[in-house]
């Protein structure tokens, strides 16, 4: 191992290169000095060019940082990630067609690491099936020039797969907080693991050169082996960068890194509004016990909504990154987590939720069909990629999508309990025809699963026939209020109900009452019939 200046470091990095990038969303444990040299260094001087980044994560802060950094014409040939959604540069080369733009499922490339570490032919998964991934719909491809087939469709022991292709990889950017004389890689200060051993595996069996980005070094020896997250085996040069932030957003918290935990005061209670109201009435469906992954958008709001309620530690909350228990972030930082118990590398969660682990899943939706499909990956002029989405939606027992009944400038409140739309949403999200196809609920009314849609306003449930209307809120006119802003007329229940009064009032609901008293859903079988329960 070496240390040596980002510009040499740099420097290793060839005209048409596959660039492999550690890292999560917001900036947790992404090499952005190694990406800011990278740019540096073609903006001085016109190299490299036609460029593949890979990363299973989108990454940036949807401005100029992270991946958008490398958003110029000639710098960049195609790119290959789970998530588009927080690099608008990218979005627009992407629009334009000036890359050959692939998203596809976080998981997927976040399990490949380790199928190209270990020289197998590559991931074979059920995820993303019937989807726009599907190479019967599009291959994941979100540009014109994006020609390559990345996903084939295979068929093994009676059934279908997806089969996701492995790729050659030049040079890897990894990051880590601190690194000793030998190489040897630790993590104490980063908020995520993310796949950074299975890509330096990766890297290393391609015949790539493996840089890794650190705060800080210490002497031979002086790191605690079972810290070592990253071998010095692996790792060919090491850069320092004494003023890596911990996020885009976070200089540095000791509870993101799991040095301690903060009261619960401290995790900030939701504002009374539209994404307030959403959150209770998806976190009606939890029960003692449950397994869930909150998603991004609306969902994650779960978490405070649990620290406020109390009921916090009744529950198990995760998210994609590796995080189990406690309460996920939101926002830029959503990614990392409060209070956690436990965090694992990436892969290992995505496999965790492909069996089926996760008894919930709180996930947004941006359209929905009559058949309950949803898109949330691409609409209107905007490309925003999957991310976990697939790997979540389709495995979990239950999913809840939530999101506000219309888009684009609606201003709804509540008075005295009743509901007020003072504009109405420009954009309908209940439309005819997806413009892609995230979710496919035709395919996933065959996997038995649970499926709620819940809004503001209006909470649909999915039966076999399509989407059924099952709860309003008070003061809402059924015609004039939900109907009359949907493309298709749903089901309507026989008992529909009218939605709890707690939902919209200011004061907490004291819910967790309510979810004690429901029964413990995953507990198994020979466990529920023995005395140890």
């Amino acid at each position: 191992m070496k240390i040596v200046s980002f510009a040499q470091a740099v420097s290793l990095v060839e005209d048409g290169d596959t660039l492999l990038l550690g890292g999560s969303g917001g900036g947790h444990a992404v090499p952005e000095a190694l990406i800011a040299a990278l740019e540096k260094r073609y903006l001085e001087g016109g190299a490299p060019r036609d460029l593949t980044l890979l990363h299973p994560v989108g990454l940036g802060d949807m401005d100029s940082q992270g991946v958008d950094r490398l958003a110029h014409k000639g710098l960049l040939r195609r790119i290959v990630t789970g998530a588009l959604v927080n690099t608008p540069a990218i979005q627009k080369m992407a629009q334009e067609d000036a890359v050959a733009a692939y998203t596809l499922p976080q998981g997927a490339l976040s399990q490949l690491m380790r199928e190209m570490a270990a020289g197998r032919p590559g991931l074979l998964s059920h995820v993303g099936l019937h989807t726009f991934v599907d190479p019967r719909h599009g291959g994941g491809r979100q540009s014109p020039s994006a020609q390559e087939d990345l996903v084939e469709l295979v068929e093994l022991a009676g059934r279908e797969w997806l089969f996701y292709k492995p790729m050659p990889v030049d040079v890897a950017f990894l990051r880590g907080t601190t690194a000793d004389e030998d190489g040897n890689v630790s993590m104490e200060k980063e908020a995520i693991f993310g796949e950074m051993l299975s890509m330096a595996q990766a890297t290393r069996r391609c015949g790539g050169v493996v840089i890794v980005q650190v705060e800080r070094l210490a002497q031979r020896h002086t790191l605690p082996s079972k810290n070592v997250k990253i071998p010095g085996m692996l790792v060919h040069l090491v850069v320092v960068d004494a003023h890596q932030r911990q996020t885009y957003l976070t200089d540095y918290s000791p509870a993101y890194a799991g040095e301690l935990r903060v009261p619960l005061q401290d995790i900030p209670p939701l504002p009374f509004d539209a994404r307030k109201v959403i959150a209770r009435r998806a976190a009606m469906a939890l029960f003692p016990g449950a397994v869930c992954n909150l998603g991004a958008g609306i969902s994650t709001g779960i978490a405070n909504l649990a620290a406020e309620e109390g009921f916090l530690d009744q529950i198990v909350l995760t998210n994609e990154q590796g995080l189990i228990g406690g309460a996920p972030a939101s926002g830029v930082d959503a990614g990392a987590a409060l209070n956690y118990d436990a965090i694992i590398d990436q892969p290992y969660q995505f496999d965790f939720y492909d069996g089926g682990g996760l008894d919930l899943a709180f996930l947004s939706f941006a359209q929905v069909d009559s058949e309950g499909s949803v898109n949330i990956s691409r609409f209107g002029d905007r490309i925003i990629g999957i991310g976990g989405f697939q790997n979540i939606a389709q495995n979990a027992k239950t999913v809840v999508f939530s999101g506000t009944f219309t888009a684009g400038g609606l201003d709804i409140t509540w008075e005295n309990g009743q509901t007020v739309i003072r504009r109405e949403g420009r954009h309908p999200k209940f439309v005819a025809r997806l413009d892609q196809v995230s979710y496919n609920g035709a395919y996933a009314a065959t996997l038995a699963q649970n499926v709620l849609f819940v809004s503001e306003r209006a909470v649909f449930s999915r039966q076999p026939e399509g989407l059924m209307l099952v709860e309003i809120a008070p003061g809402i006119d059924l015609e004039r209020d939900v109907l009359a802003h949907m493309a298709f007329r749903p089901l309507i229940s026989s008992e529909l109900k009218t939605m709890d009064a707690r939902l919209f009032r200011p004061q907490p609901m004291a819910f967790t009452p309510d979810l004690l008293a429901k029964p413990r859903l995953n507990i198994p079988r020979r466990l529920r019939e023995s005395p140890f329960v």
